[in-house]
C-alpha cells in the first residue's frame, strides 16, 4: 500500500509534532504545510516540506488525500469545511470546535461531501489510561465505585492564543476534552449529572484549572482535575474498587494495586492514634491482610491513530473516533461550563 500523503494547516507545536510522528510511521507522511507565520514557513522549508502560499493551493494539490488541521481552535471549523468541500479527508486537532453546534456543522459538511472527519483523540492510546481501562474492564479490583483522573503542572497556562477564551483557550478545552473522552470511552454506565468548578487565578478570561465531578448510574463517580499551578506531583490516577485500590503515579506507569486478603476468620480491627485522637475507621489494614501487586501494563499499538484513520478513509472499518462521541464530549464540556457559571449540579439528558 502506498504511503498516504497529507497537507498540514498550522505548523506550530502540534503540527510540527504530527509531521515528525508521521515520518516515523511509514504509512502516512506530510508533503507540505500552510501557515500564516513567516517563522513557521521558514522552518517548514528548512525541513524539506512544500510551503503553500495559501490554503487554496494546498487543497488544490491532487497528491494530498487528507489534511491535518492544527491551527488555533477557533479556526478548525472553517478549514475542516473547506477541506471537505475540496474532497479531502480530515484529521482535526482537538477540540474540533469550541461549541457543539459548530462541530455539528463540520460533521454534516463532511457527510454531505462524502469525506472523513476524524478528531485526534490520541490519548485513548495513553499507556496510563489503558492500564486503568484494563482494571475497570477486567474487574481487577472488583466493581469500581470511584476514579480520580488528574493532570497538573506548575508552569501556568501556555502563552499566546491558549490564554484567550474567544480562540478556544483554557484548560477545559485543552485538557478536559481528552480526559472526558477517556472517561466516556471507558465507562459503560450512563452519565447522570455533573458538577464543575473553574479557576481563574491566572487572571485570563479562560480557565487555568478546573475540577469536574461526573456521576454515573450504579452510583459510580469519576473526578477529573486539571491544574496548572500545582507544585508537587499528585497521582495521575487513583481507582477505588470494592476489592482494592490502584494508584498510577505518572505517565511512566509507576504505581501499584493493593487488594485485601479475605479469610473465613473474622478480622480484628486495630485502632491507631490519629492526630489528637484515636480511630478504628480510618486505620489501614495490617500488612498480612493485604497483597500488593504490580500494575498490569497494557501497551498501545504504535501509530494506532494513523492506522485507524487510513482504514476508515479506505472504508475498511468504522472510524475509531466517532463524531457522535466527539459531539458528546463537547456537550459535556458545555454542561460543565454551565455548572461552573451557575454553581449548581447539571443533569445530563443526552
Amino acid at each position: 500500500m502506498s504511503t498516504v500523503k497529507v497537507g498540514v494547516i498550522g505548523y506550530g507545536g502540534m503540527g510540527g509534532y504530527h509531521v515528525k510522528h508521521m515520518a516515523k510511521s511509514g504509512i502516512i507522511e506530510a508533503k507540505g504545510v500552510y501557515d500564516i507565520d513567516p517563522k513557521s514557513q521558514k522552518r517548514a522549508a528548512e525541513n524539506g516540506l512544500v510551503v503553500y502560499k495559501n490554503y487554496e493551493d494546498l487543497l488544490a494539490d491532487p497528491e494530498l488525500e487528507a489534511v491535518l488541521i492544527a491551527t488555533p481552535n477557533d479556526w478548525h471549523p472553517f478549514y475542516a469545511k473547506a477541506c471537505a468541500k475540496a474532497g479531502k479527508h480530515v484529521i482535526c486537532e482537538k477540540p474540533a470546535a469550541i461549541t457543539p453546534s459548530l462541530f455539528e456543522d463540520m460533521a454534516e459538511t463532511a457527510d454531505e461531501c462524502g469525506t472523513l472527519l476524524m478528531v485526534h483523540q490520541n490519548r485513548r492510546w495513553d499507556d496510563d489510561y489503558l492500564v486503568v481501562k484494563n482494571i475497570y474492564e477486567k474487574d481487577l479490583l472488583g466493581p469500581i465505585g470511584r476514579i480520580e483522573s488528574r493532570v497538573q503542572g506548575a508552569n501556568g497556562v501556555p502563552s499566546g492564543w491558549r490564554c484567550e477564551k474567544i480562540k478556544g483557550g483554557g484548560m477545559m478545552l485543552d485538557w478536559g476534552v481528552h480526559m472526558i473522552d477517556q472517561v466516556m470511552f471507558m465507562m459503560k454506565e450512563k452519565l447522570l449529572h455533573l458538577y464543575c468548578q473553574y479557576s481563574y487565578e491566572a487572571g485570563y478570561d479562560c480557565d487555568d484549572a478546573f475540577k469536574l465531578e461526573m456521576v454515573f448510574s450504579g452510583n459510580k463517580c469519576v473526578e477529573v482535575v486539571v491544574d496548572t499551578n500545582c507544585f508537587t506531583p499528585l497521582p495521575r490516577w487513583v481507582v477505588y474498587g470494592h476489592d482494592g485500590t490502584a494508584v498510577v503515579e505518572d505517565w511512566d506507569l509507576h504505581g501499584k494495586m493493593v487488594r485485601p486478603i479475605y479469610t473465613e476468620k473474622p478480622r480484628e480491627i486495630t485502632g491507631i492514634k490519629a492526630g489528637n485522637g484515636f480511630t478504628k475507621t480510618m486505620a489501614y489494614r495490617p500488612h498480612d491482610t493485604v497483597e500488593t501487586l504490580p500494575l498490569e501494563i497494557v501497551k498501545p499499538e504504535p501509530f494506532a491513530f494513523y492506522k485507524h484513520f487510513i482504514k476508515a478513509m479506505r472504508k475498511e472499518e468504522e472510524p475509531y473516533v466517532k463524531n457522535w462521541e466527539v459531539l458528546r464530549v463537547l456537550k459535556i464540556m458545555t454542561a460543565a461550563a454551565r455548572s461552573a457559571a451557575e454553581n449548581k449540579v447539571v443533569e445530563i439528558d443526552f
